[in-house]
């Protein structure tokens, strides 16, 4: 019989906390962290959309200036919220060739590919950082997260858009079963608050132009929902092998039960309108936890807040949960913090462990006018779960078709 995989340290660096006591208490309460952007590109450049949610703490306030200068602020992200959870885990003393890292991301260091463009430009070829390409490269993230806990079982980097996050979950959680691993520190992060990706989000209409009511913008299952709102940040889960976390005295958050990971196959942008794919990843991940449809009392939806992404999601979970889906208690935290790319698998990972281990739903905020085609049962402000084993979805959908599900379960 496969191992057990449970979750025995968070972090996080997001828009509504710079770490996750701040985070969920802000969660709990339905703060946005939504703010009208001043940076001066934003009128250099008229874009569109001026506004978007940045981290509350700035890594440069975490991480020393050598340290920060050497990093993307993508891999900035990553290393404070990994150094969080490693922290909280209370891990000491271990194996550093059974410690493995899995960090994602869905574009990786874009600042610093774009910065070095500008000044190969403008001042030459000699001027361009020799730490550049270090710093831009996808595998950022994970090769400083494994650099800075000494983790040489392996360091991987899923980049699945905005599947990655709970892909590299996914993996840690194979790694773990499969006995490549005992601990496994999985993530993901992304900065992407820049006028490039906003200027393409907004020219394919992807994101919300409220720009005169940030705050209220993101409005997933909002009859008028009208994009997402961009977001930064990281989040980060200590995986540990059952026996490994109760042979130290672990505190065990949850166990990561199953995973699942799947393709639609359909359009390089748009969803499965069906959902068809959503439900076989939803599906595949209780089967692989074990787990009935009758269990499950919550789930942190994907939700981006999109007229086209909400509803194939909602379809999706009616096709996998059939009747169970009554009564489950539905969270969208992206109202909150935005959409975080990469990063968001991992930081909404991170707030189900939470749901599951606190017994409280986080809310979802600025669902005035509910769609009737999406009657799911939306949590509008932080909801007391049962008690008793208890089973929670985190999903996360993501460009060129990748889905990908967690299923937390009580310890």
């Amino acid at each position: 019989m496969a191992r057990k995989v449970v979750i025995t340290g968070l972090g996080a660096t997001t828009p509504i906390g710079g770490d996750v006591p701040t985070m969920w208490k802000n969660a709990l309460q339905g703060v946005s962290g939504a703010r009208t952007l001043e940076d001066e590109w934003v009128e250099k450049y008229s874009l569109p959309v001026t506004f978007a949610a940045r981290v509350t703490t700035p890594a440069s306030e975490v991480l020393s200036r050598v340290e920060a200068k050497r990093m993307d602020p993508s891999t900035q992200f990553a290393v404070v919220a990994a150094r969080e959870a490693w922290a909280d885990s209370g891990l000491s003393d271990i194996d550093h060739d059974r410690l493995a890292v899995s960090f994602a991301t869905g574009i990786g260091g874009i600042w610093t590919l774009l910065d070095a463009w500008d000044t190969l430009r403008e001042k030459g070829p000699r001027r361009v950082l020799p730490m550049t390409v270090p710093m831009l490269m996808p595998n950022g993230p994970s090769a400083a997260v494994s650099l800075d806990l000494g983790a040489r079982a392996g360091a991987h980097t899923p980049v699945s858009a905005c599947a990655s996050g709970t892909e590299a979950l996914h993996q840690g959680l194979e790694m773990i079963r499969s006995g490549k691993a005992d601990i496994v520190v999985a993530g993901g992060a992304e900065a992407c608050i820049h006028p490039m990706p906003l200027a393409s989000f907004a020219s394919m209409q992807a994101l919300s132009k409220r720009n005169d009511d940030p705050q209220r913008a993101s409005r997933p299952y909002d009859k008028d929902r009208d994009g997402f709102v961009m977001g930064e940040g990281a989040g980060a889960l200590v995986l540990e092998s059952e026996e490994h976390a109760l042979a130290r005295g672990a505190r065990i958050y949850a166990e990561l039960a199953g995973t699942a990971v799947t393709a639609d196959a359909y359009h390089i942008t748009a969803p499965d309108p069906e959902g068809l794919g959503a439900t076989r990843a939803l599906k595949a991940a209780l089967f692989d936890a074990r787990a009935q449809a009758e269990d499950v009392v919550h789930v942190n939806a994907h939700a981006t807040s999109t007229p086209v992404g909400d509803k194939p999601e909602y379809t999706a979970l009616k096709a996998a949960l059939g009747s169970a889906l009554d009564g489950v208690a539905v969270s969208a935290t992206k109202s909150q913090m935005g959409h975080l790319l990469g990063a968001s698998g991992a930081v909404e990972a991170v707030l189900t462990a939470l749901a599951v281990y606190e017994r409280q739903a986080p809310a979802t905020i600025n669902l005035d006018n509910q769609d009737p085609e999406i009657p799911l049962d939306v949590v509008t402000s932080s909801r007391q779960l049962r008690g008793g084993d208890i089973v929670a979805l985190s999903n996360s959908f993501g460009f060129g078709g990748h889905n990908a599900v967690a299923v937390l379960r009580s310890h």
